[in-house]
Order: structure tokens, then C-alpha cells, then sequence
């Protein structure tokens, strides 16, 4: 795909990945359409892109919402080319520490929110007959870890959707793509890891936010079914499944310092 010109909805567009996001779609000539449950943020972000864009309040744990706010973006932009589905947010904290509260509120966001914007999006895709669907999934939905047992879940679920919807799609022109990051310098991990204890961990092991929406947008120009990053996660994957047991003894002592 060609992303001159294209309307891309972002959601989550208010921080971390998400602003990037619209910053490089509007630099390579597209459109970004930029939500978030506030708009307040999303306009200093805007402020600063070049081009024709868009900012709309919009939380995607409210179906009515998404629903009204997708027919009001179909409605100034004429359509949605590509959807990604990035909002959502992580808490690490052991299981018997964790209230239900929290699991619900991460699947709600991470996962529900997801399938709300695609119902909400897809079907003018398949009017057009094309379109692309990008769900910002983890590394976490790949392999789960300690102190992740929320998080990691909604992530699995994210893939799971993904893979699926897929399939189910492959010959309508619309295509799908799961983008699984490793930990990114974000403020993701104000929330998710409030000491700093598992970001000075892994601070080594961390990727720039640039770096992850410029194989995203890679991603969408080239039709790339999944990409996983950095490279070395996606080897500690295969090493996964080839070796479950050993990768477990090994991973449990560096993810237990979250």
C-alpha cells in the first residue's frame, strides 16, 4: 500500500507509540486521524504535524462512542483506509496481589476495545473492498511472563483475534497485521512498573518508540502479516516453543525483578 493520502484512525494517539504514529504517517503524505479518551493532549501532538488531520475524542471501552465517532470520521474523510489499534496500558503485579478489577480493566481497554473499533471500522472497509487492520499486540502475547498474568492475557487474546480475523478475511482486500514490540521507552511503564525497578532491568534491552512505528509503517506498505521485535525476541520465541521447559527456568529469574 501505497500510504500517500491514506486516513489512518489511531487510537491510543496520546502518548508514547501512538503520538509517534501520527507524527510519521502525516510526514510520509498520509492522514492521521488521532483519538484518545481526552483530546486535550492530542492537540499539542497535532499542533505540531503537517498536513490534513484529524482529533477526536473517543474511548474505546464505550461501543455507543466508537460507533458515533467512526460514522463522524466516515463522515469529514469520506473513510478510514487503515485502523490501528493501539490503546491500552499494562499493570505488572504478582496474581495474589492483583485484584479482579484490574483484569477487567486491562481486558477491556487492551482486548474489547480492539474488537469494538474493527466491528466499528470493518464493515466500510468491506464496502470499499480494502483496508488495513493493524492490532499493536506484545511480545507478552507470544510468551507469558511473570507478574503478567492480566496483561500477558489480554495480549494473547489480541493474537488470537487477530490470527483469526485473518483468515476471515483473506480474500475481501482488507488485510490484518499483529505487531508484537518488546518493552518500548514509553510512559506505558508509569502505570505498568510505578518504581522503575523492571525498566532499569531491562533499560538495555528497551526499544525507541521511532524505531517500532518505522517497521510498523514497513509493515502496512509491504502487507506484512506479523512483525515481531527486536529481532532477538522473535528468536527467544522459537527458543520457546522449541525448549518451553529451559526458557522458563530461564526467563522466570529476569521477569520476576518487574
Amino acid at each position: 500500500m501505497n500510504i500517500t493520502g491514506k486516513v489512518v484512525l489511531i487510537t491510543g494517539a496520546s502518548s508514547g507509540i501512538g503520538a509517534v504514529m501520527a507524527q510519521q504517517f502525516a510526514a510520509k503524505g498520509a492522514i492521521p486521524v488521532l483519538t484518545a479518551r481526552s483530546t486535550g493532549k492530542l492537540k499539542q501532538i497535532a499542533s505540531g504535524l503537517q498536513g490534513r488531520h484529524g482529533v477526536y475524542a473517543m474511548d474505546v471501552t464505550k461501543t455507543e462512542e466508537v460507533h458515533e465517532v467512526v460514522q463522524q470520521i466516515i463522515a469529514e474523510f469520506g473513510r478510514i483506509d487503515i485502523l490501528i489499534n493501539n490503546a491500552g496500558f499494562g499493570i505488572f503485579e504478582s496474581f495474589v496481589d492483583a485484584p479482579l478489577a484490574h483484569f477487567e480493566e486491562m481486558m477491556d481497554v487492551n482486548y474489547l476495545g480492539l474488537v469494538r473499533c474493527t466491528q466499528a471500522v470493518l464493515p466500510h472497509m468491506l464496502k470499499a473492498g480494502s483496508g488495513h487492520i493493524v492490532n499493536i499486540a506484545s511480545m507478552a502475547g507470544k510468551i507469558g511472563s511473570a507478574k503478567s498474568t492480566g496483561y500477558s492475557a489480554t495480549k494473547h487474546a489480541v493474537l488470537g483475534f487477530t490470527n483469526s480475523l485473518r483468515q476471515e478475511l483473506s480474500k475481501s482486500g482488507v488485510s490484518v497485521t499483529a505487531i508484537n514490540p518488546g518493552p518500548i521507552a514509553t510512559p506505558f511503564f508509569d502505570k505498568a512498573d510505578p518504581s522503575g525497578n523492571y525498566v532499569k532491568n531491562i533499560a538495555w534491552f528497551m526499544l525507541k518508540p521511532e524505531k517500532v512505528v518505522k517497521e510498523l509503517i514497513h509493515a502496512v506498505e509491504k502487507n506484512i502479516p506479523e512483525k515481531n521485535l527486536p529481532f532477538v525476541a522473535g528468536v527467544g520465541i522459537k527458543l520457546f516453543h522449541m525448549f518451553p521447559r529451559l526458557f522458563d527456568k530461564l526467563a522466570s529469574g529476569i521477569m520476576n525483578k518487574k
